[in-house]
């Protein structure tokens, strides 16, 4: 069985064959994946948010779903719906795009809140509840969903309820003038996709995600995770803060990216990398603070900045 490490290294290696240039942003993925979390993909149309998914799930060996969310989408479009059978003269459950290993939810903002809380308790619980019935989803189970900062005609922002779902927001960005070339070169013949090879499983893939409960923490780091998650609820630009399940998937994010660093052990700078990936959608900056351009970015580093760092011990 290969380690954390190990895994990680080959799965980013081989989403690289498709996402030029962006290691850093496929290793939170990989972090995303392994944490069993979901993630929020906030970037200009054209950047490779969706190729990004599809090398995921190819990379995986998962079942890949995609829904391409609209003002008229119905919750029925997302998590299925029962079908009157004249045959059999009962009623046959016809799953949704939901039902999926690796689901992406292209531009979920343009649903309507209606529909985008159709994802809520497939995301936090892993089921789905259609006609009194509950169905649970496969393993594992993860939704990349993108969304456009830029246009706001059409949309519906997502609510906190559902960001807080979400365990990171990334951003792609645009590539350097080399990394447009050699997209430019690998797409001549073909898409680079559509070779990418199956590097791993399912199977193989819950046994990393077991291993990461191994990694330790000391009391220090826990702390240390609890006061930056308390500090955005009592500072004067916030006006609402980061959830205690935030202080969780920061805690479950920073055992990865030790595993991913060959440590069985947190260090302070697994934390401090991750904080605002992990944090800055959970939290709503006051109206004043907004109009000066303030954002829950630069508070994040701030806090960071200012927070005395804990000398954690080796176990």
């Amino acid at each position: 069985m290969p380690t954390v490490e190990e895994f990680a290294s080959r799965l980013v290696d081989n989403v690289e064959h498709v996402i030029f240039g962006k290691r850093e942003t496929v290793e939170l993925t990989a972090i995303c994946l392994l944490c069993q979390g979901h993630l929020l993909m906030e970037d200009v149309p054209g950047v490779g948010k969706t190729m990004l998914a599809r090398a995921l799930a190819k990379s995986i060996g998962g079942s890949f779903k995609r829904i391409q969310f609209t003002p008229d989408m119905l919750p029925a479009d997302v998590t299925g719906t029962s079908i009157y059978n004249q045959k059999t003269n009962d009623f046959e459950f016809r799953p949704g795009p939901i039902m999926a290993q690796v689901v992406l939810s292209d531009e979920i903002n343009r649903a309507t809140p209606k529909t985008q809380a159709a994802l809520l308790e497939a995301m936090e619980e892993r089921q789905v509840t259609v006609d009194g019935i509950t169905r649970s989803l496969g393993q594992p189970f993860i939704v990349l969903a993108t969304q456009n900062p830029i246009e706001y005609e059409g949309t519906f922002p997502l609510p906190e309820a559902q960001l807080d779902r979400f365990l990171m927001r990334l951003s792609l960005g645009y590539p350097s003038t080399a990394q447009q070339i050699a997209i430019l070169d690998a797409q001549q013949y073909k898409h680079p996709i559509e070779q990418l090879e199956q590097i791993t499983n399912p199977h193989e893939l819950a046994e990393m995600q077991s291993q990461l409960r191994q990694v330790y923490a000391d009391p220090l780091i826990k702390e240390y995770i609890v006061n930056i998650v308390e500090k955005t609820r009592n500072h004067s630009d916030v006006y609402l803060g980061s959830s205690p399940r935030g202080a969780l998937t920061l805690y479950r994010a920073s055992q990865a990216r030790a595993a991913m660093h060959a440590r069985d052990y947190v260090i302070p700078d697994d934390v401090k990398a991750l904080a605002v990936p992990v944090l800055s959608h959970r939290i709503i900056i006051g109206p004043a603070a907004r109009i000066k351009g303030v954002t829950s970015d630069t508070i994040l580093e701030e806090l960071l900045k200012a927070m005395p760092v804990p000398g954690a011990k080796v176990r």
